[in-house]
């Protein structure tokens, strides 16, 4: 492995490692799912945060396009029938899309997976160096559920303000009663504007069960 890639890796680790609270605003919603209800991770990688969901018997829809990552999630998940994988992409619109990779994918595909992007702009990843993978309609997905959605989590490495734009051009925030948001606008800077603008759209719209300050 590369110098750079190896100490890429340690830095990664080391902030994964990092002290949190014990119980999360997040912890406390999964601990509240259960049989009957819905919760989708939206950006699952290897299930980290899928399992637990699914430990309470929910129904969890998990989306991963990255294939490296989507082959974990399902071993991880094998044992629970709850869980809905779906090696796809939340997207704006349906078709095949680019998943760019980031650049140590090469090294180490499976720990470098969770760098994969559908937006360009991102620091570290290449933009000649892409796998082509399928694209939900995220809105339209929700719609088809049919009931409410009790949890949602994303973190789609930047594609996230699209996808909440249309929610909430379609009113389908709604229809969902906590949403967990990891936001990159300080990693991509093309971001910084249309996620402060997001910021404020949900401000007026008083949807505070729409949390861009997960993780």
């Amino acid at each position: 492995m590369r110098l750079l890639a190896f100490l890429r890796r340690l830095d990664s680790r080391r902030r994964d490692n990092k002290r949190r609270p014990e119980v999360t605003a997040f912890d406390e919603c999964v601990a509240k799912l259960g049989p009957g209800d819905i919760a989708i991770d939206c950006g699952a990688n290897v299930g980290k945060f899928t399992v637990p969901m699914a430990q309470t018997g929910a129904t969890v829809y998990a989306f991963e396009p990255n294939p490296d990552a989507f082959a974990e999630l399902v071993k991880a998940t094998a044992g629970y029938p709850n869980v809905k994988a779906l090696q796809a992409a939340a997207t704006t619109e349906p078709g095949a899309v680019k998943l760019y990779l980031h650049r140590y994918s090469d090294d180490d595909p499976l720990h470098f997976s969770s760098g994969s992007t559908l937006v360009t702009g991102k620091r570290n990843v290449r933009e000649d160096h892409y796998t082509l993978v399928e694209g939900i309609p995220f809105a339209e997905f929700v719609r088809g559920l049919g009931a409410r959605v009790r949890l949602l989590k994303m973190d789609i490495e930047g594609a996230e303000v699209a996808i909440l734009n249309r929610l909430l051009d379609e009113g389908l925030h709604r229809q969902i009663d906590q949403v967990f948001v990891e936001v990159h606008d300080r990693q991509n800077r093309s971001l910084a504007e249309p996620t402060r603008l997001l910021r404020e759209r949900l401000a007026g719209l008083d949807a505070g069960h729409i949390r861009l300050d997960w993780r």
